[in-house]
């Protein structure tokens, strides 16, 4: 039969196979670091096999299960020479959630469980401290009432600020045994009140009210939604880590902290973390008080008052130390640390490979390679292509005057300018308005997720650079400033002030998380500079990937920039982008608002010089590299005018009247245009649109040859065929047009025409399609809509539904659907392939940037991906590691 819980010393955990998919990470790591000899109190996990059995039993424990549980408790008693709910020597227990990818903050946690009146007594008598055994007690009421009672949090919290003002203290820690008696009898009468029961004193009921709390949590709104996010599956459920508690809040020898092996913003080789004496591990990552630095260097650069931990508790320091290289040299990974120190003993209550920017990834990754701990290999392995975002999008302008307003810690790299917004749903309901916003919060809790992944950045006024703001905000990429004790924020009023300016809701501001500091209005920003530690992780993902890695861009700037980071020519270049100049939309309109071919032709005529100009200078730019082109793809209503003054203008210069101009815009109205007469129809109906797109595109070619100047080589692509006579139709006029102009210049064009595969049936024809194609470029945008029969620009309100009720894991649009999009990608390649072995093959919608489809697509045997500028180092690292994975 499974074993389904496991001691942390239990040896027959060793042969288990994954033991983070059934210990999850907090458990595995628990019981790993037992077996290295470090200080784990006792304890005990519950499997995720039981999370699994849990659901399926309507949300119960089975008796077998609840009979080991006991028996489990039992050993830790005899391990730890104390027992549960016992009026001597009472044993107090932790109960938290570990997934078997850590998901910080978005689980529940209770301490100090096995607390009542009679066992709080017993524990103030064997330790001497009442103030101690009543604080912890008073936390368990806050906790237990919470996670398990479900009574909001800020409900304990207001009896404590009220308690705090009227005492006239400022800090929890100026309470004494009396004040906390007083508390936790407000405390009692709060649950009373809230839930109509008295708190449960029973200890064995407040053990399984805390499992099944954690169980519950699994599927609670905020680790959803981190799911999503993070593209989590919901099947994997969470195990429960049941540990005897040890204390860092029986005074001044005893401490809590948080501390990474190696500095999660920057890389940096140095210990780096938090603190804080006579407090409990929710206390540094709560925000609720400010918290000191572990190490000495840190406090000076910090310019801190409060003692480092290193010059406090020297000897614990030097300790802790130690662990750190040890656990840092096992698992060739830096490590987020969770540690307590009771009576100048040290204690590890977890490890974990750290959440960190993706500037310190790449540098920690690049190091460790120098360092010999990982391989070049692994260190690719090790950078999450998504978070390379963080490091390419711009910072703030250095000459720019700044009105700076306040300054807290610099949590998380990166600078975001956007409206203040105080709740998180307003920043979510903005972001769907297009709006930026900064979530501006006290200190922020997991029920904010969504808001704080809606935000382009978080500011808070509590907390450290470990506290929950931070953490997952580094996670996320989104700039933060956290701690900004400067600020004073009044949720009711809906502004926050700094010193003597207002800040109201609404108002826009610029936070720089790199430097903490936090500016009123809106600051513009500079390219990023590519270079060091990022070139050279991109320097060795070129050197395992096979996939080509191509860029979607329109624009000569969009051009020179993704080839500044490692394009290796263009996948899409979409014509009719270049239409929407004001220079030259009037002679698009005239040209679509015609009635005669002569009328087109002479509209035509005025374009042509334009588009000939941006070809030579998108060629220029790309020079040797392959270009596609694809010629004018979406309906002509999009470009006619819907301002009365814009249709006065374009009835001036056609010489008509409004009406008549009004009326040719209603003949050209579509009720489905997305699939109406666009694409490859327009060059069938309209062949010398695409016949001055083609002459503009060798004009530009000969005339750099004549500069002397290397052409990039050009591929023109016919956008949205479904059967192969449109292609053979459409190629054939490219290279009637090509010929004509070989012949007026003599010299020799070479060029490929290829087309778009975005319709079912084109995928489907594609052996007879090849024939006449010299590549095929997936446009799975359009697919995945023809596909699913699903519109990209409504799904927006359904999808969500979709992804909540698993009918998709994630949203089709982002990551490609690999069994149904997909399956028609293979099929195109495979009949394509067979029916041209000398056909290319590329994918260029928006998927193209996305890593799991980049993967699929190495799979699939694909020649190259293409995205957006910005989006290429991403592409280039997830080839390598799709590589790497084969």
């Amino acid at each position: 039969m499974t074993k389904l819980i496991f001691s942390f010393d239990d040896k027959s955990a060793i042969k288990l196979k994954n033991k983070k998919n059934i210990l999850g990470g907090k458990g595995s790591n628990l019981a790993e670091m037992g077996r290295l000899g470090l200080p784990v109190p006792p304890g005990f996990t519950i499997t995720t096999d039981v999370c699994e059995i849990f659901y399926r039993n309507k949300k119960k424990l089975p008796k077998k299960i609840i009979k080991d549980i006991e028996n489990k408790i039992k050993i830790i008693e005899k391990n730890f020479k104390k027992k549960f709910g016992d009026l001597k020597n009472p044993l107090l227990v932790s109960v938290r959630s570990g997934a078997r990818i850590s998901m910080p903050g978005m689980m529940d946690t209770i301490l100090n469980l096995g607390l009542n009146d009679k066992t709080v007594e017993a524990l103030k008598n064997k330790t001497s401290n009442g103030r101690f055994a009543k604080d912890s007690y008073r936390r368990f009421i806050q906790m237990y009432s919470n996670v398990v009672l479900g009574i909001n949090g800020h409900l304990f919290e207001e009896l404590i600020d009220n308690y705090k003002l009227t005492k006239g203290v400022l800090l929890d820690t100026d309470l004494d045994e009396k004040d906390w008696d007083g508390l936790i009898k407000n405390f009692k009468g709060l649950v009373k009140k809230e839930k109509k029961i008295n708190f449960p004193q029973n200890v064995t009921e407040q053990l399984f009210g805390a499992i099944n709390a954690v169980f519950l949590s699994w599927n609670s709104q905020r680790a959803k939604t981190y799911r999503r996010l993070n593209k989590i599956p919901d099947h994997w459920g969470t195990a429960v880590n049941v540990q005897a508690m040890v204390f860092g809040n029986m005074g001044k020898n005893c401490s809590t902290g948080v501390a990474f092996t190696r500095d999660p913003s920057t890389g940096e080789n140095s210990f780096f973390g938090e603190f804080l004496i006579n407090a409990q591990g929710e206390d540094v990552v709560a925000g609720t008080r400010t918290p000191q630095y572990i190490t000495k260097k840190a406090k000076i650069k910090a310019n801190a008052k409060e003692d480092s931990m290193e010059e406090a508790m020297p000897k614990v320091y030097k300790q802790l130390e130690k662990v750190f290289i040890k656990l840092e040299k096992h698992y060739r990974d830096m490590q987020d640390i969770e540690f307590t120190v009771e009576n100048n003993k040290l204690w590890m209550l977890q490890t974990r490979s750290g959440k960190r920017t993706a500037k310190a990834a790449i540098k920690i990754a690049v190091d460790m390679v120098k360092e010999k701990l990982i391989s070049k290999k692994e260190a690719i392995l090790r950078v999450d292509p998504n978070t390379l975002d963080t490091l390419l999008h711009p910072t703030l302008d250095d000459k720019i005057k700044k009105e700076i307003i306040a300054s807290g810690l610099p949590a998380s790299p990166g600078a975001a300018s956007g409206k203040v917004v105080f709740t998180a749903d307003e920043a979510e309901k903005l972001n769907s308005m297009m709006q930026d916003t900064i979530l501006v919060r006290l200190e922020t809790s997991p029920e904010d997720i969504h808001g704080m992944h809606a935000a382009k950045g978080i500011l808070t006024a509590r907390g450290g650079m470990t506290s929950h703001a931070a953490v997952v905000a580094r996670g996320m990429g989104r700039p933060c400033v956290s701690g900004s004790s400067e600020i004073t924020i009044d949720y009711e009023a809906r502004n926050f002030k700094a010193g003597n300016v207002i800040i109201n809701e609404g108002d826009v501001i610029t936070i720089d998380g790199g430097s903490g500091k936090v500016m009123k209005g809106f600051v513009p920003t500079v390219q990023p500079e590519i270079s060091g530690y990022f070139s050279t992780i991109m320097k060795w993902a070129d050197e395992f990937r096979k996939l080509k890695v191509r860029t979607n861009a329109e624009t000569e700037a969009d051009s020179r920039t993704a080839r500044e980071f490692g394009a290796e020519g263009i996948g899409l270049c979409r014509t009719e982008h270049m239409f929407f100049d004001e220079e030259r939309i009037l002679s698009v309109r005239q040209m679509i608002l015609s009635k005669s071919k002569e009328d087109r032709d002479s509209a035509l005529e005025k374009l042509l010089p334009y588009q000939k100009d941006d070809f030579k200078k998108i060629f220029k730019v790309m020079s040797g590299l392959p270009v596609t082109v694809r010629l004018l793809d979406p309906p002509l209503h999009e470009f006619l005018p819907k301002a009365e003054k814009d249709i006065d203008e374009v009835a001036r210069s056609l010489n008509l009247s409004a009406k008549e101009v009004k009326d040719r815009i209603a003949e050209l109205h579509e009720e489905n245009p997305m699939l109406g007469h666009r694409g490859c129809r327009l060059g069938i109906s309209f062949p010398e649109i695409y016949e001055m797109q083609c002459k503009a595109i060798f004009e530009a070619i000969l005339q750099l040859k004549k500069e002397k100047i290397k052409s990039a080589f050009v591929e023109i692509m016919i956008p949205l065929v479904s059967t192969d006579s449109e292609l053979k139709i459409l190629r054939a006029l490219v290279n009637k047009t090509a010929k004509l102009i070989e012949k007026k210049s003599k010299s020799k064009l070479v060029y490929m025409v290829g087309t778009m595969i975005e319709l079912p049936r084109a995928a489907l024809q594609a052996r007879l399609i090849s024939k006449y194609a010299d590549f095929f470029s997936f446009g799975t945008n359009d697919l995945t809509q023809t596909t699913l029969g699903i519109s990209r620009d409504d799904s927006g309100k359904f999808l969500n539904d979709y992804i909540d009720n698993k009918i998709f894991d994630v949203d089709p649009f982002v990551s490609i659907d690999q069994s149904g999009v997909g399956e028609l990608v293979e099929i195109a390649s495979f009949r394509g392939r067979k029916a041209n072995k000398k056909i290319k093959l590329g994918i260029c919608g928006e998927h193209g940037g996305d890593p799991k489809s980049i993967e699929f697509c190495s799979r699939t045997g694909l020649n190259y991906v293409s995205c957006s500028p910005f989006r290429v180092p991403v592409a280039r690292l997830a080839a390598a590691q799709a590589e790497l994975r084969r």
